[in-house]
């Protein structure tokens, strides 16, 4: 099966839809944030949640267990690699937290959280993207 960029992935859905998720409205409209972001954007599942990636790299995972809330998770993949001299991208902002300086995580408990910072989220996953573009 090929997707379309910004596409949501049947694949993604069905894995979903197989899991208990009482906060499965909030993981949809997260999905749409971070598709609609950057116009490379695919999605597919990995770490046991959805996963985004441009180019085949990984940089954003949504983390869906333990259920009573969603971790977006910032990244430039699985392995370690040379941190930056500086945070990536430098932002602070209440619901995020960075762990180290090409890491950070967003926590959101509830529809009302995701809806009042969903510009915040794609603004922030559209920058991530580009910043993690320019690292090498």
């Amino acid at each position: 099966m090929r997707l379309l960029k910004n596409e949501l992935n049947p694949e993604v859905t069905d894995f979903l839809d197989s899991q208990t998720l009482p906060l499965r409205n909030e993981i949809e409209k997260i999905r749409r944030c971070i598709l609609l972001a950057h116009n490379q954007v695919t999605e597919n599942i990995k770490w046991n949640g959805p996963n985004y990636s441009v180019n085949q790299q990984d940089r954003i995972t949504l983390r869906i267990h333990p259920p009573s809330k969603l971790q977006i998770i910032f990244h430039r993949g699985a392995k370690k690699q040379e941190q930056p001299a500086q945070k990536l991208i430098s932002v602070e902002y209440p619901f995020l937290s960075w762990k180290e300086n090409d890491r950070a995580v967003m926590i959101f408990q509830t529809v009302e959280q995701i809806d009042e910072n969903s510009s915040f989220l794609s603004e922030f996953a559209h920058q991530w993207i580009e910043a993690t573009q320019e690292v090498k």
